[in-house]
């Protein structure tokens, strides 16, 4: 009897045992307070941003390589009208700057290429849409985290004040969740869209690269029945 009372003694005992709490990002996000209802929206907004400009630049960089070699063929061969129908059917950048182009065959130069230049210039502006709110959400999301990081220091010192000399752990450790992880969201966040960021600049400056390129030819190519 002795032996069954103590082993039901210890089982009891790992029973009162507590178990470990297991953290996942839900449970982290719910201690994180309010300020992590922004700080989800703006990671949402970032990645969606990301995605959309990400495929639209992608698109601008493939080029046909047929695309120059028939516009060169029908602008050398006086066909000015087969080297606009071509533009006009290709969904690119590129074909939109030299459409313009094509237009003004038989004006100075000059004229042609500031037609030109122009029509990059819109074409640039379109795939640089939502960059600047993606720049924007890469600043102000740590900043929210620390805001977040104030506040929730703040509820802790408030907790100790009202504890007096009765200070337990428990009163700080909401306080203390809330700075920790709106912090590690907003820094998580804002690394993400910077990242993000500087990847699609670098996709445009490729592709201004090779529209300044192409157009280069296409200026030579002008030249060529005068030589």
């Amino acid at each position: 009897m002795s032996l069954i009372l103590q082993i039901t003694q210890e089982a009891v005992a790992i029973d009162a045992i507590p178990t470990e709490e297991k953290l996942n990002i839900l449970s982290l996000t719910l201690k994180g307070g309010y300020f992590m209802i922004p700080l989800v929206v703006l990671s949402v907004i970032a990645v969606y941003i990301f995605i959309e400009r990400y495929q639209k630049i992608r698109k601008a960089r493939k080029e046909d390589p047929a695309f120059m070699n028939q516009l060169r063929d029908h602008v050398v061969s006086g066909n000015i009208h087969s080297a606009q129908d071509l533009c006009n059917n290709t969904d690119h950048p590129l074909a939109r700057m030299l459409s313009k182009g094509v237009l003004r065959i038989g004006r100075p130069l000059k004229d042609i290429e500031a037609s030109v230049e122009n029509v990059g210039k819109i074409e640039i502006g379109k795939l640089e849409t939502n960059l600047s709110a993606l720049a924007t959400i890469a600043g102000a999301a740590p900043m929210i985290g620390f805001l977040g990081t104030v506040t929730g220091m703040i509820k802790a010192f408030y907790n100790m004040s009202k504890a007096g000399n009765n200070i337990d752990p428990a009163l700080l450790s909401g306080g203390i969740y809330e700075a920790m992880v709106t912090t590690a969201a907003g820094l998580i966040v804002g690394i993400m869209a910077y990242i993000g960021y500087n990847v699609l600049v670098s996709m445009i400056e490729k592709v201004i690269h090779n529209l300044e390129t192409r157009s280069m030819e296409f200026f030579d190519l002008l030249q060529e029945p005068s030589k």
